[in-house]
Protein backbone atom coordinates (compact mmCIF):
# COMPACT_ATOMS: atom_id res chain seq x y z
CA UNK A 1 0.00 0.00 0.00
CA UNK A 2 2.65 1.94 0.73
CA UNK A 3 4.40 2.38 -2.45
CA UNK A 4 1.50 3.06 -3.81
CA UNK A 5 0.75 6.25 -1.63
CA UNK A 6 4.24 7.14 -2.52
CA UNK A 7 3.77 7.11 -6.04
CA UNK A 8 0.77 9.40 -5.84
CA UNK A 9 2.40 11.77 -3.99
CA UNK A 10 5.95 12.30 -5.79
CA UNK A 11 4.29 13.37 -8.91
CA UNK A 12 4.81 16.87 -10.36
CA UNK A 13 2.37 18.84 -8.21
CA UNK A 14 2.46 22.57 -8.25
CA UNK A 15 4.12 23.23 -4.86
CA UNK A 16 4.78 21.91 -1.46
CA UNK A 17 1.44 24.28 -0.34
CA UNK A 18 -0.73 22.22 -2.12
CA UNK A 19 -2.48 20.61 0.46
CA UNK A 20 -2.10 17.26 2.12
CA UNK A 21 -5.92 16.31 1.59
CA UNK A 22 -5.83 16.51 -2.40
CA UNK A 23 -2.56 14.00 -2.48
CA UNK A 24 -4.46 11.43 -0.17
CA UNK A 25 -7.30 11.64 -2.27
CA UNK A 26 -5.40 11.03 -5.68
CA UNK A 27 -3.47 7.62 -3.58
CA UNK A 28 -6.87 6.82 -2.01
CA UNK A 29 -9.18 6.35 -4.76
CA UNK A 30 -6.66 4.39 -6.55
CA UNK A 31 -6.53 2.07 -3.16
CA UNK A 32 -10.27 1.98 -3.06
CA UNK A 33 -10.64 0.82 -6.83
CA UNK A 34 -8.17 -2.32 -5.57
CA UNK A 35 -10.87 -2.98 -2.49
CA UNK A 36 -8.15 -2.51 -0.14
CA UNK A 37 -8.65 -2.06 3.28
CA UNK A 38 -6.97 1.70 2.78
CA UNK A 39 -9.74 4.36 2.90
CA UNK A 40 -9.45 7.75 2.22
CA UNK A 41 -13.11 9.39 3.71
CA UNK A 42 -12.55 12.99 2.52
CA UNK A 43 -11.79 15.61 -0.48
CA UNK A 44 -9.42 18.19 0.00
CA UNK A 45 -9.10 21.79 -1.82
CA UNK A 46 -8.23 21.68 -5.56
CA UNK A 47 -4.86 22.15 -6.47
CA UNK A 48 -5.30 25.06 -9.07
CA UNK A 49 -7.38 27.20 -6.54
CA UNK A 50 -4.09 27.24 -4.25
CA UNK A 51 -2.32 28.33 -6.99
CA UNK A 52 -4.33 31.52 -8.10
CA UNK A 53 -4.38 32.33 -3.82
CA UNK A 54 -0.62 31.99 -3.96
CA UNK A 55 -0.64 34.35 -6.48
CA UNK A 56 -2.49 36.71 -5.37
CA UNK A 57 -0.45 36.85 -2.04
CA UNK A 58 2.33 37.24 -3.80
CA UNK A 59 1.90 40.07 -5.86
CA UNK A 60 -0.05 41.88 -3.00
CA UNK A 61 3.13 41.11 -0.51
CA UNK A 62 5.66 42.44 -3.22
CA UNK A 63 3.33 45.35 -4.04
CA UNK A 64 3.40 46.49 0.21
CA UNK A 65 7.43 45.66 0.71
CA UNK A 66 8.36 47.93 -2.55
CA UNK A 67 6.60 50.58 -1.32
CA UNK A 68 7.79 50.45 2.16
CA UNK A 69 11.41 50.38 0.93
CA UNK A 70 10.20 53.32 -1.18
CA UNK A 71 8.28 55.41 1.28
CA UNK A 72 9.00 54.47 4.61
CA UNK A 73 7.16 55.52 8.03
CA UNK A 74 4.26 56.46 4.67
CA UNK A 75 3.52 53.86 3.65
CA UNK A 76 3.78 51.95 7.14
CA UNK A 77 1.11 54.25 8.28
CA UNK A 78 -0.74 54.36 4.87
CA UNK A 79 -1.24 50.05 5.09
CA UNK A 80 -1.93 50.48 8.80
CA UNK A 81 -4.23 52.05 8.38
CA UNK A 82 -5.76 50.56 5.36
CA UNK A 83 -5.45 46.78 6.59
CA UNK A 84 -5.79 47.62 10.55
CA UNK A 85 -7.78 50.77 10.80
CA UNK A 86 -4.88 51.81 13.14
CA UNK A 87 -3.41 55.20 12.99
CA UNK A 88 -1.58 55.97 16.20
CA UNK A 89 0.51 59.14 16.68
CA UNK A 90 3.71 56.18 17.70
CA UNK A 91 3.43 52.59 16.33
CA UNK A 92 6.07 51.91 19.24
CA UNK A 93 4.66 51.98 23.19
CA UNK A 94 6.14 53.76 25.57
CA UNK A 95 7.72 51.99 28.77
CA UNK A 96 4.92 54.32 30.19
CA UNK A 97 2.29 52.86 28.70
CA UNK A 98 3.65 49.18 28.70
CA UNK A 99 3.34 49.67 32.58
CA UNK A 100 -0.18 51.01 32.32
CA UNK A 101 -1.11 48.50 30.29
CA UNK A 102 0.41 45.61 32.11
CA UNK A 103 -1.53 47.12 35.70
CA UNK A 104 -4.77 46.87 34.41
CA UNK A 105 -4.38 43.00 33.81
CA UNK A 106 -5.59 41.38 36.37
CA UNK A 107 -2.93 39.60 38.68
CA UNK A 108 -3.92 36.20 37.42
CA UNK A 109 -2.95 36.63 33.62
CA UNK A 110 0.30 37.85 34.41
CA UNK A 111 1.12 35.27 36.54
CA UNK A 112 -0.19 32.44 33.72
CA UNK A 113 1.56 34.70 31.39
CA UNK A 114 4.93 33.78 33.68
CA UNK A 115 4.63 30.33 34.66
CA UNK A 116 4.65 29.31 30.46
CA UNK A 117 7.43 31.83 29.73
CA UNK A 118 9.46 30.09 32.92
CA UNK A 119 8.91 26.65 31.51
CA UNK A 120 10.05 28.06 27.81
CA UNK A 121 12.81 29.78 29.52
CA UNK A 122 13.97 27.00 31.26
CA UNK A 123 13.53 24.14 28.11
CA UNK A 124 15.80 26.81 26.15
CA UNK A 125 18.33 27.43 28.42
CA UNK A 126 18.96 23.39 28.36
CA UNK A 127 18.93 23.29 24.55
CA UNK A 128 21.70 26.52 24.84
CA UNK A 129 23.65 24.48 27.45
CA UNK A 130 23.79 21.37 24.61
CA UNK A 131 25.62 23.52 21.70
CA UNK A 132 29.30 23.63 22.54
CA UNK A 133 31.99 25.34 21.07
CA UNK A 134 35.00 23.56 20.02
CA UNK A 135 38.97 24.06 19.64
CA UNK A 136 40.91 21.14 18.08
CA UNK A 137 43.91 20.44 17.14
CA UNK A 138 43.86 18.66 14.33
CA UNK A 139 47.59 18.68 13.13
CA UNK A 140 50.37 19.77 14.77
CA UNK A 141 50.16 23.48 14.64
CA UNK A 142 46.87 23.32 13.25
CA UNK A 143 43.95 24.57 15.47
CA UNK A 144 40.16 25.03 14.33
CA UNK A 145 37.71 25.37 16.49
CA UNK A 146 33.90 27.43 16.11
CA UNK A 147 31.60 30.03 18.27
CA UNK A 148 28.07 30.29 18.51
CA UNK A 149 27.69 33.76 18.39
CA UNK A 150 24.11 35.56 18.70
CA UNK A 151 22.87 37.70 16.36
CA UNK A 152 22.78 40.80 17.07
CA UNK A 153 19.05 42.26 16.46
CA UNK A 154 15.94 40.05 16.17
CA UNK A 155 12.61 41.03 15.05
CA UNK A 156 9.46 38.73 16.41
CA UNK A 157 6.01 39.41 14.42
CA UNK A 158 3.40 38.28 17.29
CA UNK A 159 0.41 37.30 15.27
CA UNK A 160 -3.31 38.76 16.08
CA UNK A 161 -6.21 38.46 13.91
CA UNK A 162 -8.45 36.14 14.50
CA UNK A 163 -6.67 35.07 17.73
CA UNK A 164 -4.60 37.42 19.72
CA UNK A 165 -1.89 35.17 19.93
CA UNK A 166 0.24 35.48 22.99
CA UNK A 167 1.69 32.41 23.32
CA UNK A 168 4.03 33.67 20.78
CA UNK A 169 6.23 35.76 22.42
CA UNK A 170 7.28 33.71 24.84
CA UNK A 171 8.13 31.22 21.71
CA UNK A 172 10.12 34.29 19.97
CA UNK A 173 11.58 36.77 22.37
CA UNK A 174 11.98 34.42 25.43
CA UNK A 175 13.99 32.33 23.35
CA UNK A 176 16.17 35.07 21.54
CA UNK A 177 16.78 36.59 24.96
CA UNK A 178 18.32 32.99 25.98
CA UNK A 179 20.63 32.82 22.98
CA UNK A 180 21.49 36.09 24.03
CA UNK A 181 20.45 38.02 21.07
CA UNK A 182 21.10 42.10 22.04
CA UNK A 183 18.26 43.91 20.68
CA UNK A 184 14.48 42.62 20.07
CA UNK A 185 11.92 44.42 18.60
CA UNK A 186 8.49 42.90 18.50
CA UNK A 187 5.36 44.01 16.50
CA UNK A 188 1.85 42.80 16.94
CA UNK A 189 -1.57 44.14 15.20
CA UNK A 190 -4.21 45.85 16.99
CA UNK A 191 -7.40 43.99 17.06
CA UNK A 192 -10.20 45.19 16.17
CA UNK A 193 -8.95 49.11 16.92
CA UNK A 194 -7.38 47.80 19.85
CA UNK A 195 -4.27 46.97 21.45
CA UNK A 196 -3.65 42.94 22.72
CA UNK A 197 -3.21 43.42 26.16
CA UNK A 198 -2.39 40.56 27.78
CA UNK A 199 -0.08 40.44 23.86
CA UNK A 200 2.10 43.47 25.19
CA UNK A 201 2.38 41.70 28.85
CA UNK A 202 3.85 38.92 27.19
CA UNK A 203 6.48 40.93 25.00
CA UNK A 204 7.28 43.03 27.88
CA UNK A 205 7.72 40.18 30.64
CA UNK A 206 9.56 38.05 27.66
CA UNK A 207 12.20 40.71 27.18
CA UNK A 208 11.49 42.96 24.04
CA UNK A 209 13.15 45.78 24.32
CA UNK A 210 11.14 47.71 21.72
CA UNK A 211 7.58 46.95 21.26
CA UNK A 212 5.27 48.54 18.29
CA UNK A 213 1.10 47.96 17.95
CA UNK A 214 1.94 47.28 13.83
CA UNK A 215 0.68 43.83 11.90
CA UNK A 216 0.66 41.91 8.87
CA UNK A 217 3.22 42.92 5.93
CA UNK A 218 3.90 46.02 6.69
CA UNK A 219 5.47 45.05 10.06
CA UNK A 220 7.80 42.64 8.71
CA UNK A 221 8.94 44.66 6.08
CA UNK A 222 9.39 47.47 8.38
CA UNK A 223 11.68 45.34 10.63
CA UNK A 224 13.41 44.05 7.66
CA UNK A 225 13.88 47.00 5.90
CA UNK A 226 13.91 50.15 8.38
CA UNK A 227 12.31 53.17 8.21
CA UNK A 228 13.25 56.61 10.19
CA UNK A 229 11.25 55.16 13.31
CA UNK A 230 12.47 51.88 13.07
CA UNK A 231 16.02 51.03 12.92
CA UNK A 232 16.08 47.66 11.02
CA UNK A 233 17.34 43.88 12.54
CA UNK A 234 19.04 41.02 11.22
CA UNK A 235 16.51 38.64 11.41
CA UNK A 236 12.69 38.06 11.47
CA UNK A 237 11.00 35.01 13.51
CA UNK A 238 7.51 34.68 14.16
CA UNK A 239 4.01 32.54 12.71
CA UNK A 240 1.41 34.41 11.07
CA UNK A 241 -1.36 34.04 7.82
CA UNK A 242 0.01 33.62 4.27
CA UNK A 243 0.69 37.33 3.76
CA UNK A 244 3.20 36.95 6.43
CA UNK A 245 4.87 33.53 5.47
CA UNK A 246 5.08 35.22 1.80
CA UNK A 247 6.76 38.23 3.49
CA UNK A 248 9.11 36.76 5.08
CA UNK A 249 9.95 34.44 1.60
CA UNK A 250 10.69 37.82 0.30
CA UNK A 251 12.73 39.14 2.41
CA UNK A 252 14.80 36.52 3.13
CA UNK A 253 18.13 36.90 1.84
CA UNK A 254 17.76 40.54 3.37
CA UNK A 255 17.48 39.25 6.97
CA UNK A 256 17.32 35.49 8.29
CA UNK A 257 14.14 34.23 9.11
CA UNK A 258 12.97 31.37 10.95
CA UNK A 259 10.86 29.32 8.56
CA UNK A 260 8.21 29.94 6.28
CA UNK A 261 4.89 28.77 8.17
CA UNK A 262 1.77 27.70 6.55
CA UNK A 263 -1.38 26.55 8.06
CA UNK A 264 -0.92 24.95 11.29
CA UNK A 265 -1.66 21.22 10.52
CA UNK A 266 -2.26 17.89 13.36
CA UNK A 267 -1.67 14.64 12.74
CA UNK A 268 -3.31 11.58 15.02
CA UNK A 269 -1.68 8.22 14.79
CA UNK A 270 -3.91 5.84 16.66
CA UNK A 271 -4.50 1.97 16.95
CA UNK A 272 -7.50 0.48 18.93
CA UNK A 273 -6.21 1.37 22.09
CA UNK A 274 -7.32 4.68 21.68
CA UNK A 275 -10.92 6.70 21.56
CA UNK A 276 -12.38 8.98 19.02
CA UNK A 277 -13.59 11.32 21.80
CA UNK A 278 -9.90 12.43 22.36
CA UNK A 279 -9.06 12.27 18.83
CA UNK A 280 -11.57 14.45 17.69
CA UNK A 281 -11.16 17.06 20.35
CA UNK A 282 -7.42 16.89 19.36
CA UNK A 283 -8.15 17.35 15.76
CA UNK A 284 -10.73 20.25 16.15
CA UNK A 285 -8.43 21.94 18.72
CA UNK A 286 -6.09 22.65 15.76
CA UNK A 287 -8.53 22.79 13.29
CA UNK A 288 -9.97 25.96 14.35
CA UNK A 289 -6.90 28.20 13.90
CA UNK A 290 -8.75 28.57 10.61
CA UNK A 291 -10.56 27.10 7.42
CA UNK A 292 -7.28 26.37 5.62
CA UNK A 293 -5.42 23.92 8.59
CA UNK A 294 -5.10 20.43 7.47
CA UNK A 295 -5.99 17.47 10.15
CA UNK A 296 -5.79 14.44 9.60
CA UNK A 297 -5.99 10.82 11.38
CA UNK A 298 -3.84 7.41 10.41
CA UNK A 299 -5.06 4.44 12.41
CA UNK A 300 -5.26 0.75 12.26
CA UNK A 301 -8.71 0.51 13.09
CA UNK A 302 -11.57 1.11 10.66
CA UNK A 303 -13.98 1.44 14.21
CA UNK A 304 -12.08 3.91 15.27
CA UNK A 305 -11.83 6.16 12.23
CA UNK A 306 -15.74 5.84 12.47
CA UNK A 307 -16.08 6.69 15.96
CA UNK A 308 -14.08 9.43 15.13
CA UNK A 309 -16.43 11.09 12.54
CA UNK A 310 -19.04 10.81 14.62
CA UNK A 311 -17.40 12.69 17.87
CA UNK A 312 -16.32 14.93 15.47
CA UNK A 313 -19.92 16.00 13.78
CA UNK A 314 -20.87 15.99 17.90
CA UNK A 315 -18.17 18.34 18.80
CA UNK A 316 -18.22 20.43 16.05
CA UNK A 317 -22.19 21.35 17.27
CA UNK A 318 -21.18 22.59 20.93
CA UNK A 319 -17.69 23.93 20.26
CA UNK A 320 -17.95 27.63 20.62
CA UNK A 321 -15.33 28.05 17.59
CA UNK A 322 -17.22 24.88 15.40
CA UNK A 323 -17.74 26.92 12.50
CA UNK A 324 -14.19 27.54 12.18
CA UNK A 325 -12.99 24.38 12.90
CA UNK A 326 -15.86 22.53 11.25
CA UNK A 327 -14.89 24.10 8.03
CA UNK A 328 -11.53 23.04 8.15
CA UNK A 329 -12.41 19.71 8.75
CA UNK A 330 -15.05 19.63 6.29
CA UNK A 331 -12.03 20.84 3.12
CA UNK A 332 -8.74 19.82 4.44
CA UNK A 333 -9.69 16.20 7.14
CA UNK A 334 -8.39 13.53 6.38
CA UNK A 335 -8.74 10.15 7.62
CA UNK A 336 -6.38 7.18 6.62
CA UNK A 337 -6.65 3.80 7.18
CA UNK A 338 -3.31 1.58 7.59
CA UNK A 339 -2.43 -2.08 8.13
CA UNK A 340 -0.23 -1.57 11.04
CA UNK A 341 2.36 0.67 12.62
CA UNK A 342 5.47 0.61 10.23
CA UNK A 343 3.10 1.58 7.65
CA UNK A 344 1.69 4.28 9.82
CA UNK A 345 5.42 5.40 10.08
CA UNK A 346 5.53 5.41 6.44
CA UNK A 347 2.57 7.58 5.00
CA UNK A 348 3.20 9.98 8.35
CA UNK A 349 6.67 10.67 7.66
CA UNK A 350 5.60 11.19 3.95
CA UNK A 351 2.97 14.01 5.10
CA UNK A 352 5.59 15.28 7.51
CA UNK A 353 2.90 17.06 9.48
CA UNK A 354 3.59 20.31 12.10
CA UNK A 355 2.03 18.42 14.98
CA UNK A 356 1.97 14.57 15.14
CA UNK A 357 -0.02 13.29 18.30
CA UNK A 358 0.54 9.10 19.08
CA UNK A 359 -2.15 7.46 20.61
CA UNK A 360 -1.03 4.05 20.38
CA UNK A 361 -0.32 1.18 23.00
CA UNK A 362 3.38 2.01 22.17
CA UNK A 363 4.31 5.31 21.09
CA UNK A 364 8.16 5.05 21.66
CA UNK A 365 7.61 3.02 18.46
CA UNK A 366 7.37 6.12 16.80
CA UNK A 367 9.74 8.05 18.77
CA UNK A 368 12.47 5.74 17.57
CA UNK A 369 11.25 5.33 14.01
CA UNK A 370 9.98 8.84 12.90
CA UNK A 371 11.67 11.06 11.56
CA UNK A 372 9.52 13.82 9.77
CA UNK A 373 7.68 16.03 12.34
CA UNK A 374 7.58 19.60 13.71
CA UNK A 375 7.39 18.16 17.37
CA UNK A 376 5.76 14.53 18.75
CA UNK A 377 3.61 14.09 21.33
CA UNK A 378 3.38 11.12 23.05
CA UNK A 379 0.37 9.39 24.18
CA UNK A 380 -3.21 10.67 25.67
CA UNK A 381 -1.97 12.54 28.40
CA UNK A 382 -0.07 15.32 26.32
CA UNK A 383 -1.80 17.20 23.47
CA UNK A 384 -1.08 20.01 20.98
CA UNK A 385 -2.21 22.98 23.49
CA UNK A 386 0.41 21.78 26.04
CA UNK A 387 2.81 22.62 23.31
CA UNK A 388 1.15 25.40 21.79
CA UNK A 389 0.73 27.38 25.06
CA UNK A 390 2.42 26.28 27.97
CA UNK A 391 4.77 23.31 28.68
CA UNK A 392 7.91 24.60 27.09
CA UNK A 393 8.55 23.24 23.95
CA UNK A 394 8.68 25.96 21.43
CA UNK A 395 5.42 26.03 19.35
CA UNK A 396 6.63 27.86 15.91
CA UNK A 397 7.13 24.77 13.63
CA UNK A 398 7.55 23.73 9.79
CA UNK A 399 4.64 23.04 7.77
CA UNK A 400 4.25 22.03 4.33
CA UNK A 401 6.35 18.86 4.44
CA UNK A 402 9.42 21.33 5.69
CA UNK A 403 9.84 19.16 8.34
CA UNK A 404 11.71 16.87 5.98
CA UNK A 405 14.44 19.62 6.18
CA UNK A 406 14.08 21.09 9.40
CA UNK A 407 12.69 21.60 12.72
CA UNK A 408 11.37 24.63 14.30
CA UNK A 409 12.19 27.57 15.92
CA UNK A 410 14.48 27.14 19.20
CA UNK A 411 17.66 28.66 20.67
CA UNK A 412 20.05 27.66 18.42
CA UNK A 413 18.26 29.47 15.12
CA UNK A 414 19.26 32.67 16.97
CA UNK A 415 23.08 31.74 16.91
CA UNK A 416 25.55 31.59 13.88
CA UNK A 417 28.07 28.66 13.96
CA UNK A 418 30.77 30.54 12.70
CA UNK A 419 34.28 28.81 12.24
CA UNK A 420 38.28 29.86 13.12
CA UNK A 421 41.22 28.65 12.31
CA UNK A 422 44.92 29.28 13.65
CA UNK A 423 48.15 27.69 12.12
CA UNK A 424 52.05 27.93 13.20
CA UNK A 425 54.50 28.31 11.18
CA UNK A 426 55.73 24.74 10.63
CA UNK A 427 52.21 24.08 10.07
CA UNK A 428 51.41 26.50 7.31
CA UNK A 429 54.32 25.72 5.68
CA UNK A 430 53.20 22.20 5.71
CA UNK A 431 49.83 22.68 4.35
CA UNK A 432 50.37 25.06 2.08
CA UNK A 433 52.35 22.31 0.26
CA UNK A 434 48.90 20.67 -0.26
CA UNK A 435 47.01 23.66 -0.78
CA UNK A 436 49.54 24.95 -3.89
CA UNK A 437 48.95 21.79 -5.68
CA UNK A 438 45.28 21.73 -5.16
CA UNK A 439 44.60 25.58 -6.31
CA UNK A 440 46.53 24.26 -9.22
CA UNK A 441 44.37 21.20 -9.65
CA UNK A 442 41.12 23.44 -9.97
CA UNK A 443 43.01 26.76 -12.37
CA UNK A 444 42.99 29.35 -9.20
CA UNK A 445 46.66 30.69 -9.25
CA UNK A 446 46.00 33.71 -7.25
CA UNK A 447 44.24 30.97 -4.71
CA UNK A 448 47.94 28.90 -4.73
CA UNK A 449 49.92 32.37 -4.78
CA UNK A 450 48.63 32.73 -1.31
CA UNK A 451 49.70 29.23 -0.61
CA UNK A 452 53.45 29.55 -2.07
CA UNK A 453 53.68 33.07 -0.25
CA UNK A 454 53.43 31.11 3.28
CA UNK A 455 55.37 28.01 2.02
CA UNK A 456 58.38 30.42 0.75
CA UNK A 457 58.08 32.67 4.17
CA UNK A 458 57.64 29.84 6.33
CA UNK A 459 59.43 26.77 5.33
CA UNK A 460 62.34 25.79 6.63
CA UNK A 461 65.53 23.58 5.36
CA UNK A 462 64.97 21.06 7.46
CA UNK A 463 61.81 21.34 8.74
CA UNK A 464 59.63 18.48 10.44
CA UNK A 465 56.70 16.94 8.99
CA UNK A 466 54.17 17.48 10.98
CA UNK A 467 52.38 13.27 11.35
CA UNK A 468 48.94 12.97 10.04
Amino acid sequence: MYNQFLSACSKNYINERECVSYRLKKYCTSINNKKNKMKYLKKGLDASEIKKSDEQVRVAVSEIINSIEKKGDEAVRQYSKKFDNWEPENFRLSAQEVESIIASLPQSVVDDILFAQKQVRNFAKHQLASISEIEVETLPGVFLGHKNIPVNSTGCYIPGGRYPMVASAHMSIVTAKVAGVKRIVACTPPIEGKIPKATVCAMHFAGADEIYILGGVQALAAMAIGTDSMRPVDMIVGPGNSYVAEAKRQLFGRVGIDLIAGPTEILVIADESADGEIIACDLLGQAEHGPNSPAALITTSELLAQQTLQEIKRQVKVLPTGDIAGAAWETHGSIILVDNEEEAVKVADLLAYEHVEVLTKDPDYFLQNMTNYGALFLGPETNVAYGDKVIGTNHTLPTNRAARYTGGLWVGKFLKNCTYQRCSADASAFIGEYAMRLCELEGFMAHKEQAALRVRRYKKSEMTVPNS
